[in-house]
Order: C-alpha cells, then structure tokens, then sequence
C-alpha cells in the first residue's frame, strides 16, 4: 500500500476517535433521526449536533435524505456498523480480562 493509503486509513479511523461522534453513530444504529431529534435524545446541543453530522458525513461515515422539510440522517453502510460492532466487542472483551 502506498503513504497515501495509509493516510486515508488515520484519517478514517481518527473519526471514531471523538466521543460525541460515537454517540451519535451508535444512536444511528438503529434508525434514521434529524438533528433536531439526535440533539434531543443524546442531550447535545443543536449546533453540536450539527457539526459534528457534517463532520460525519463529509467522511463518508453518515448519508443524508430528504423527507419533506427534515433531513434525515443514517450510517452510510453496513461497513460503518460492523466497525462499531467490532469495537464495542473489542473493548467490552478487554474490559472483562481485567
């Protein structure tokens, strides 16, 4: 693989790295929300929301769609919520070792 690759792969993976955006990706595990609804059930601020979405989504991690005035918010596929998945698994494992 080349530098570049590899680059693309920290940045990919930085993404995960900030909790807020965690939350808002596992609360998108089981369907999709607006922002105003996400900001509502993980008890963020609005703006917060926001910006960490946009965040999300120019990463390729959250995908957008329409439904009349309200934009609404999913993981972009099911690769997203296998990495989850093997992450929550991973740490939950690690914990119980100790």
């Amino acid at each position: 693989m080349d530098e570049r690759r590899f680059d693309r792969l920290a940045d990919f993976f930085k993404i995960f790295g900030e909790p807020a955006r965690l939350k808002l990706l596992f609360a998108l595990l089981d369907q999709e929300f607006c922002v105003n609804d996400l900001a509502a059930v993980l008890n963020m601020n609005q703006s917060a929301v926001s910006h960490q979405l946009r965040v999300l989504k120019q990463s390729r991690v959250v995908k957008t769609r329409r439904e009349g005035r309200n934009i609404l918010y999913s993981l972009d596929d099911d690769h997203i919520e296998t990495i989850l998945s093997f992450g929550i698994e991973h740490v939950l494992e690690k914990r119980e070792q100790l």
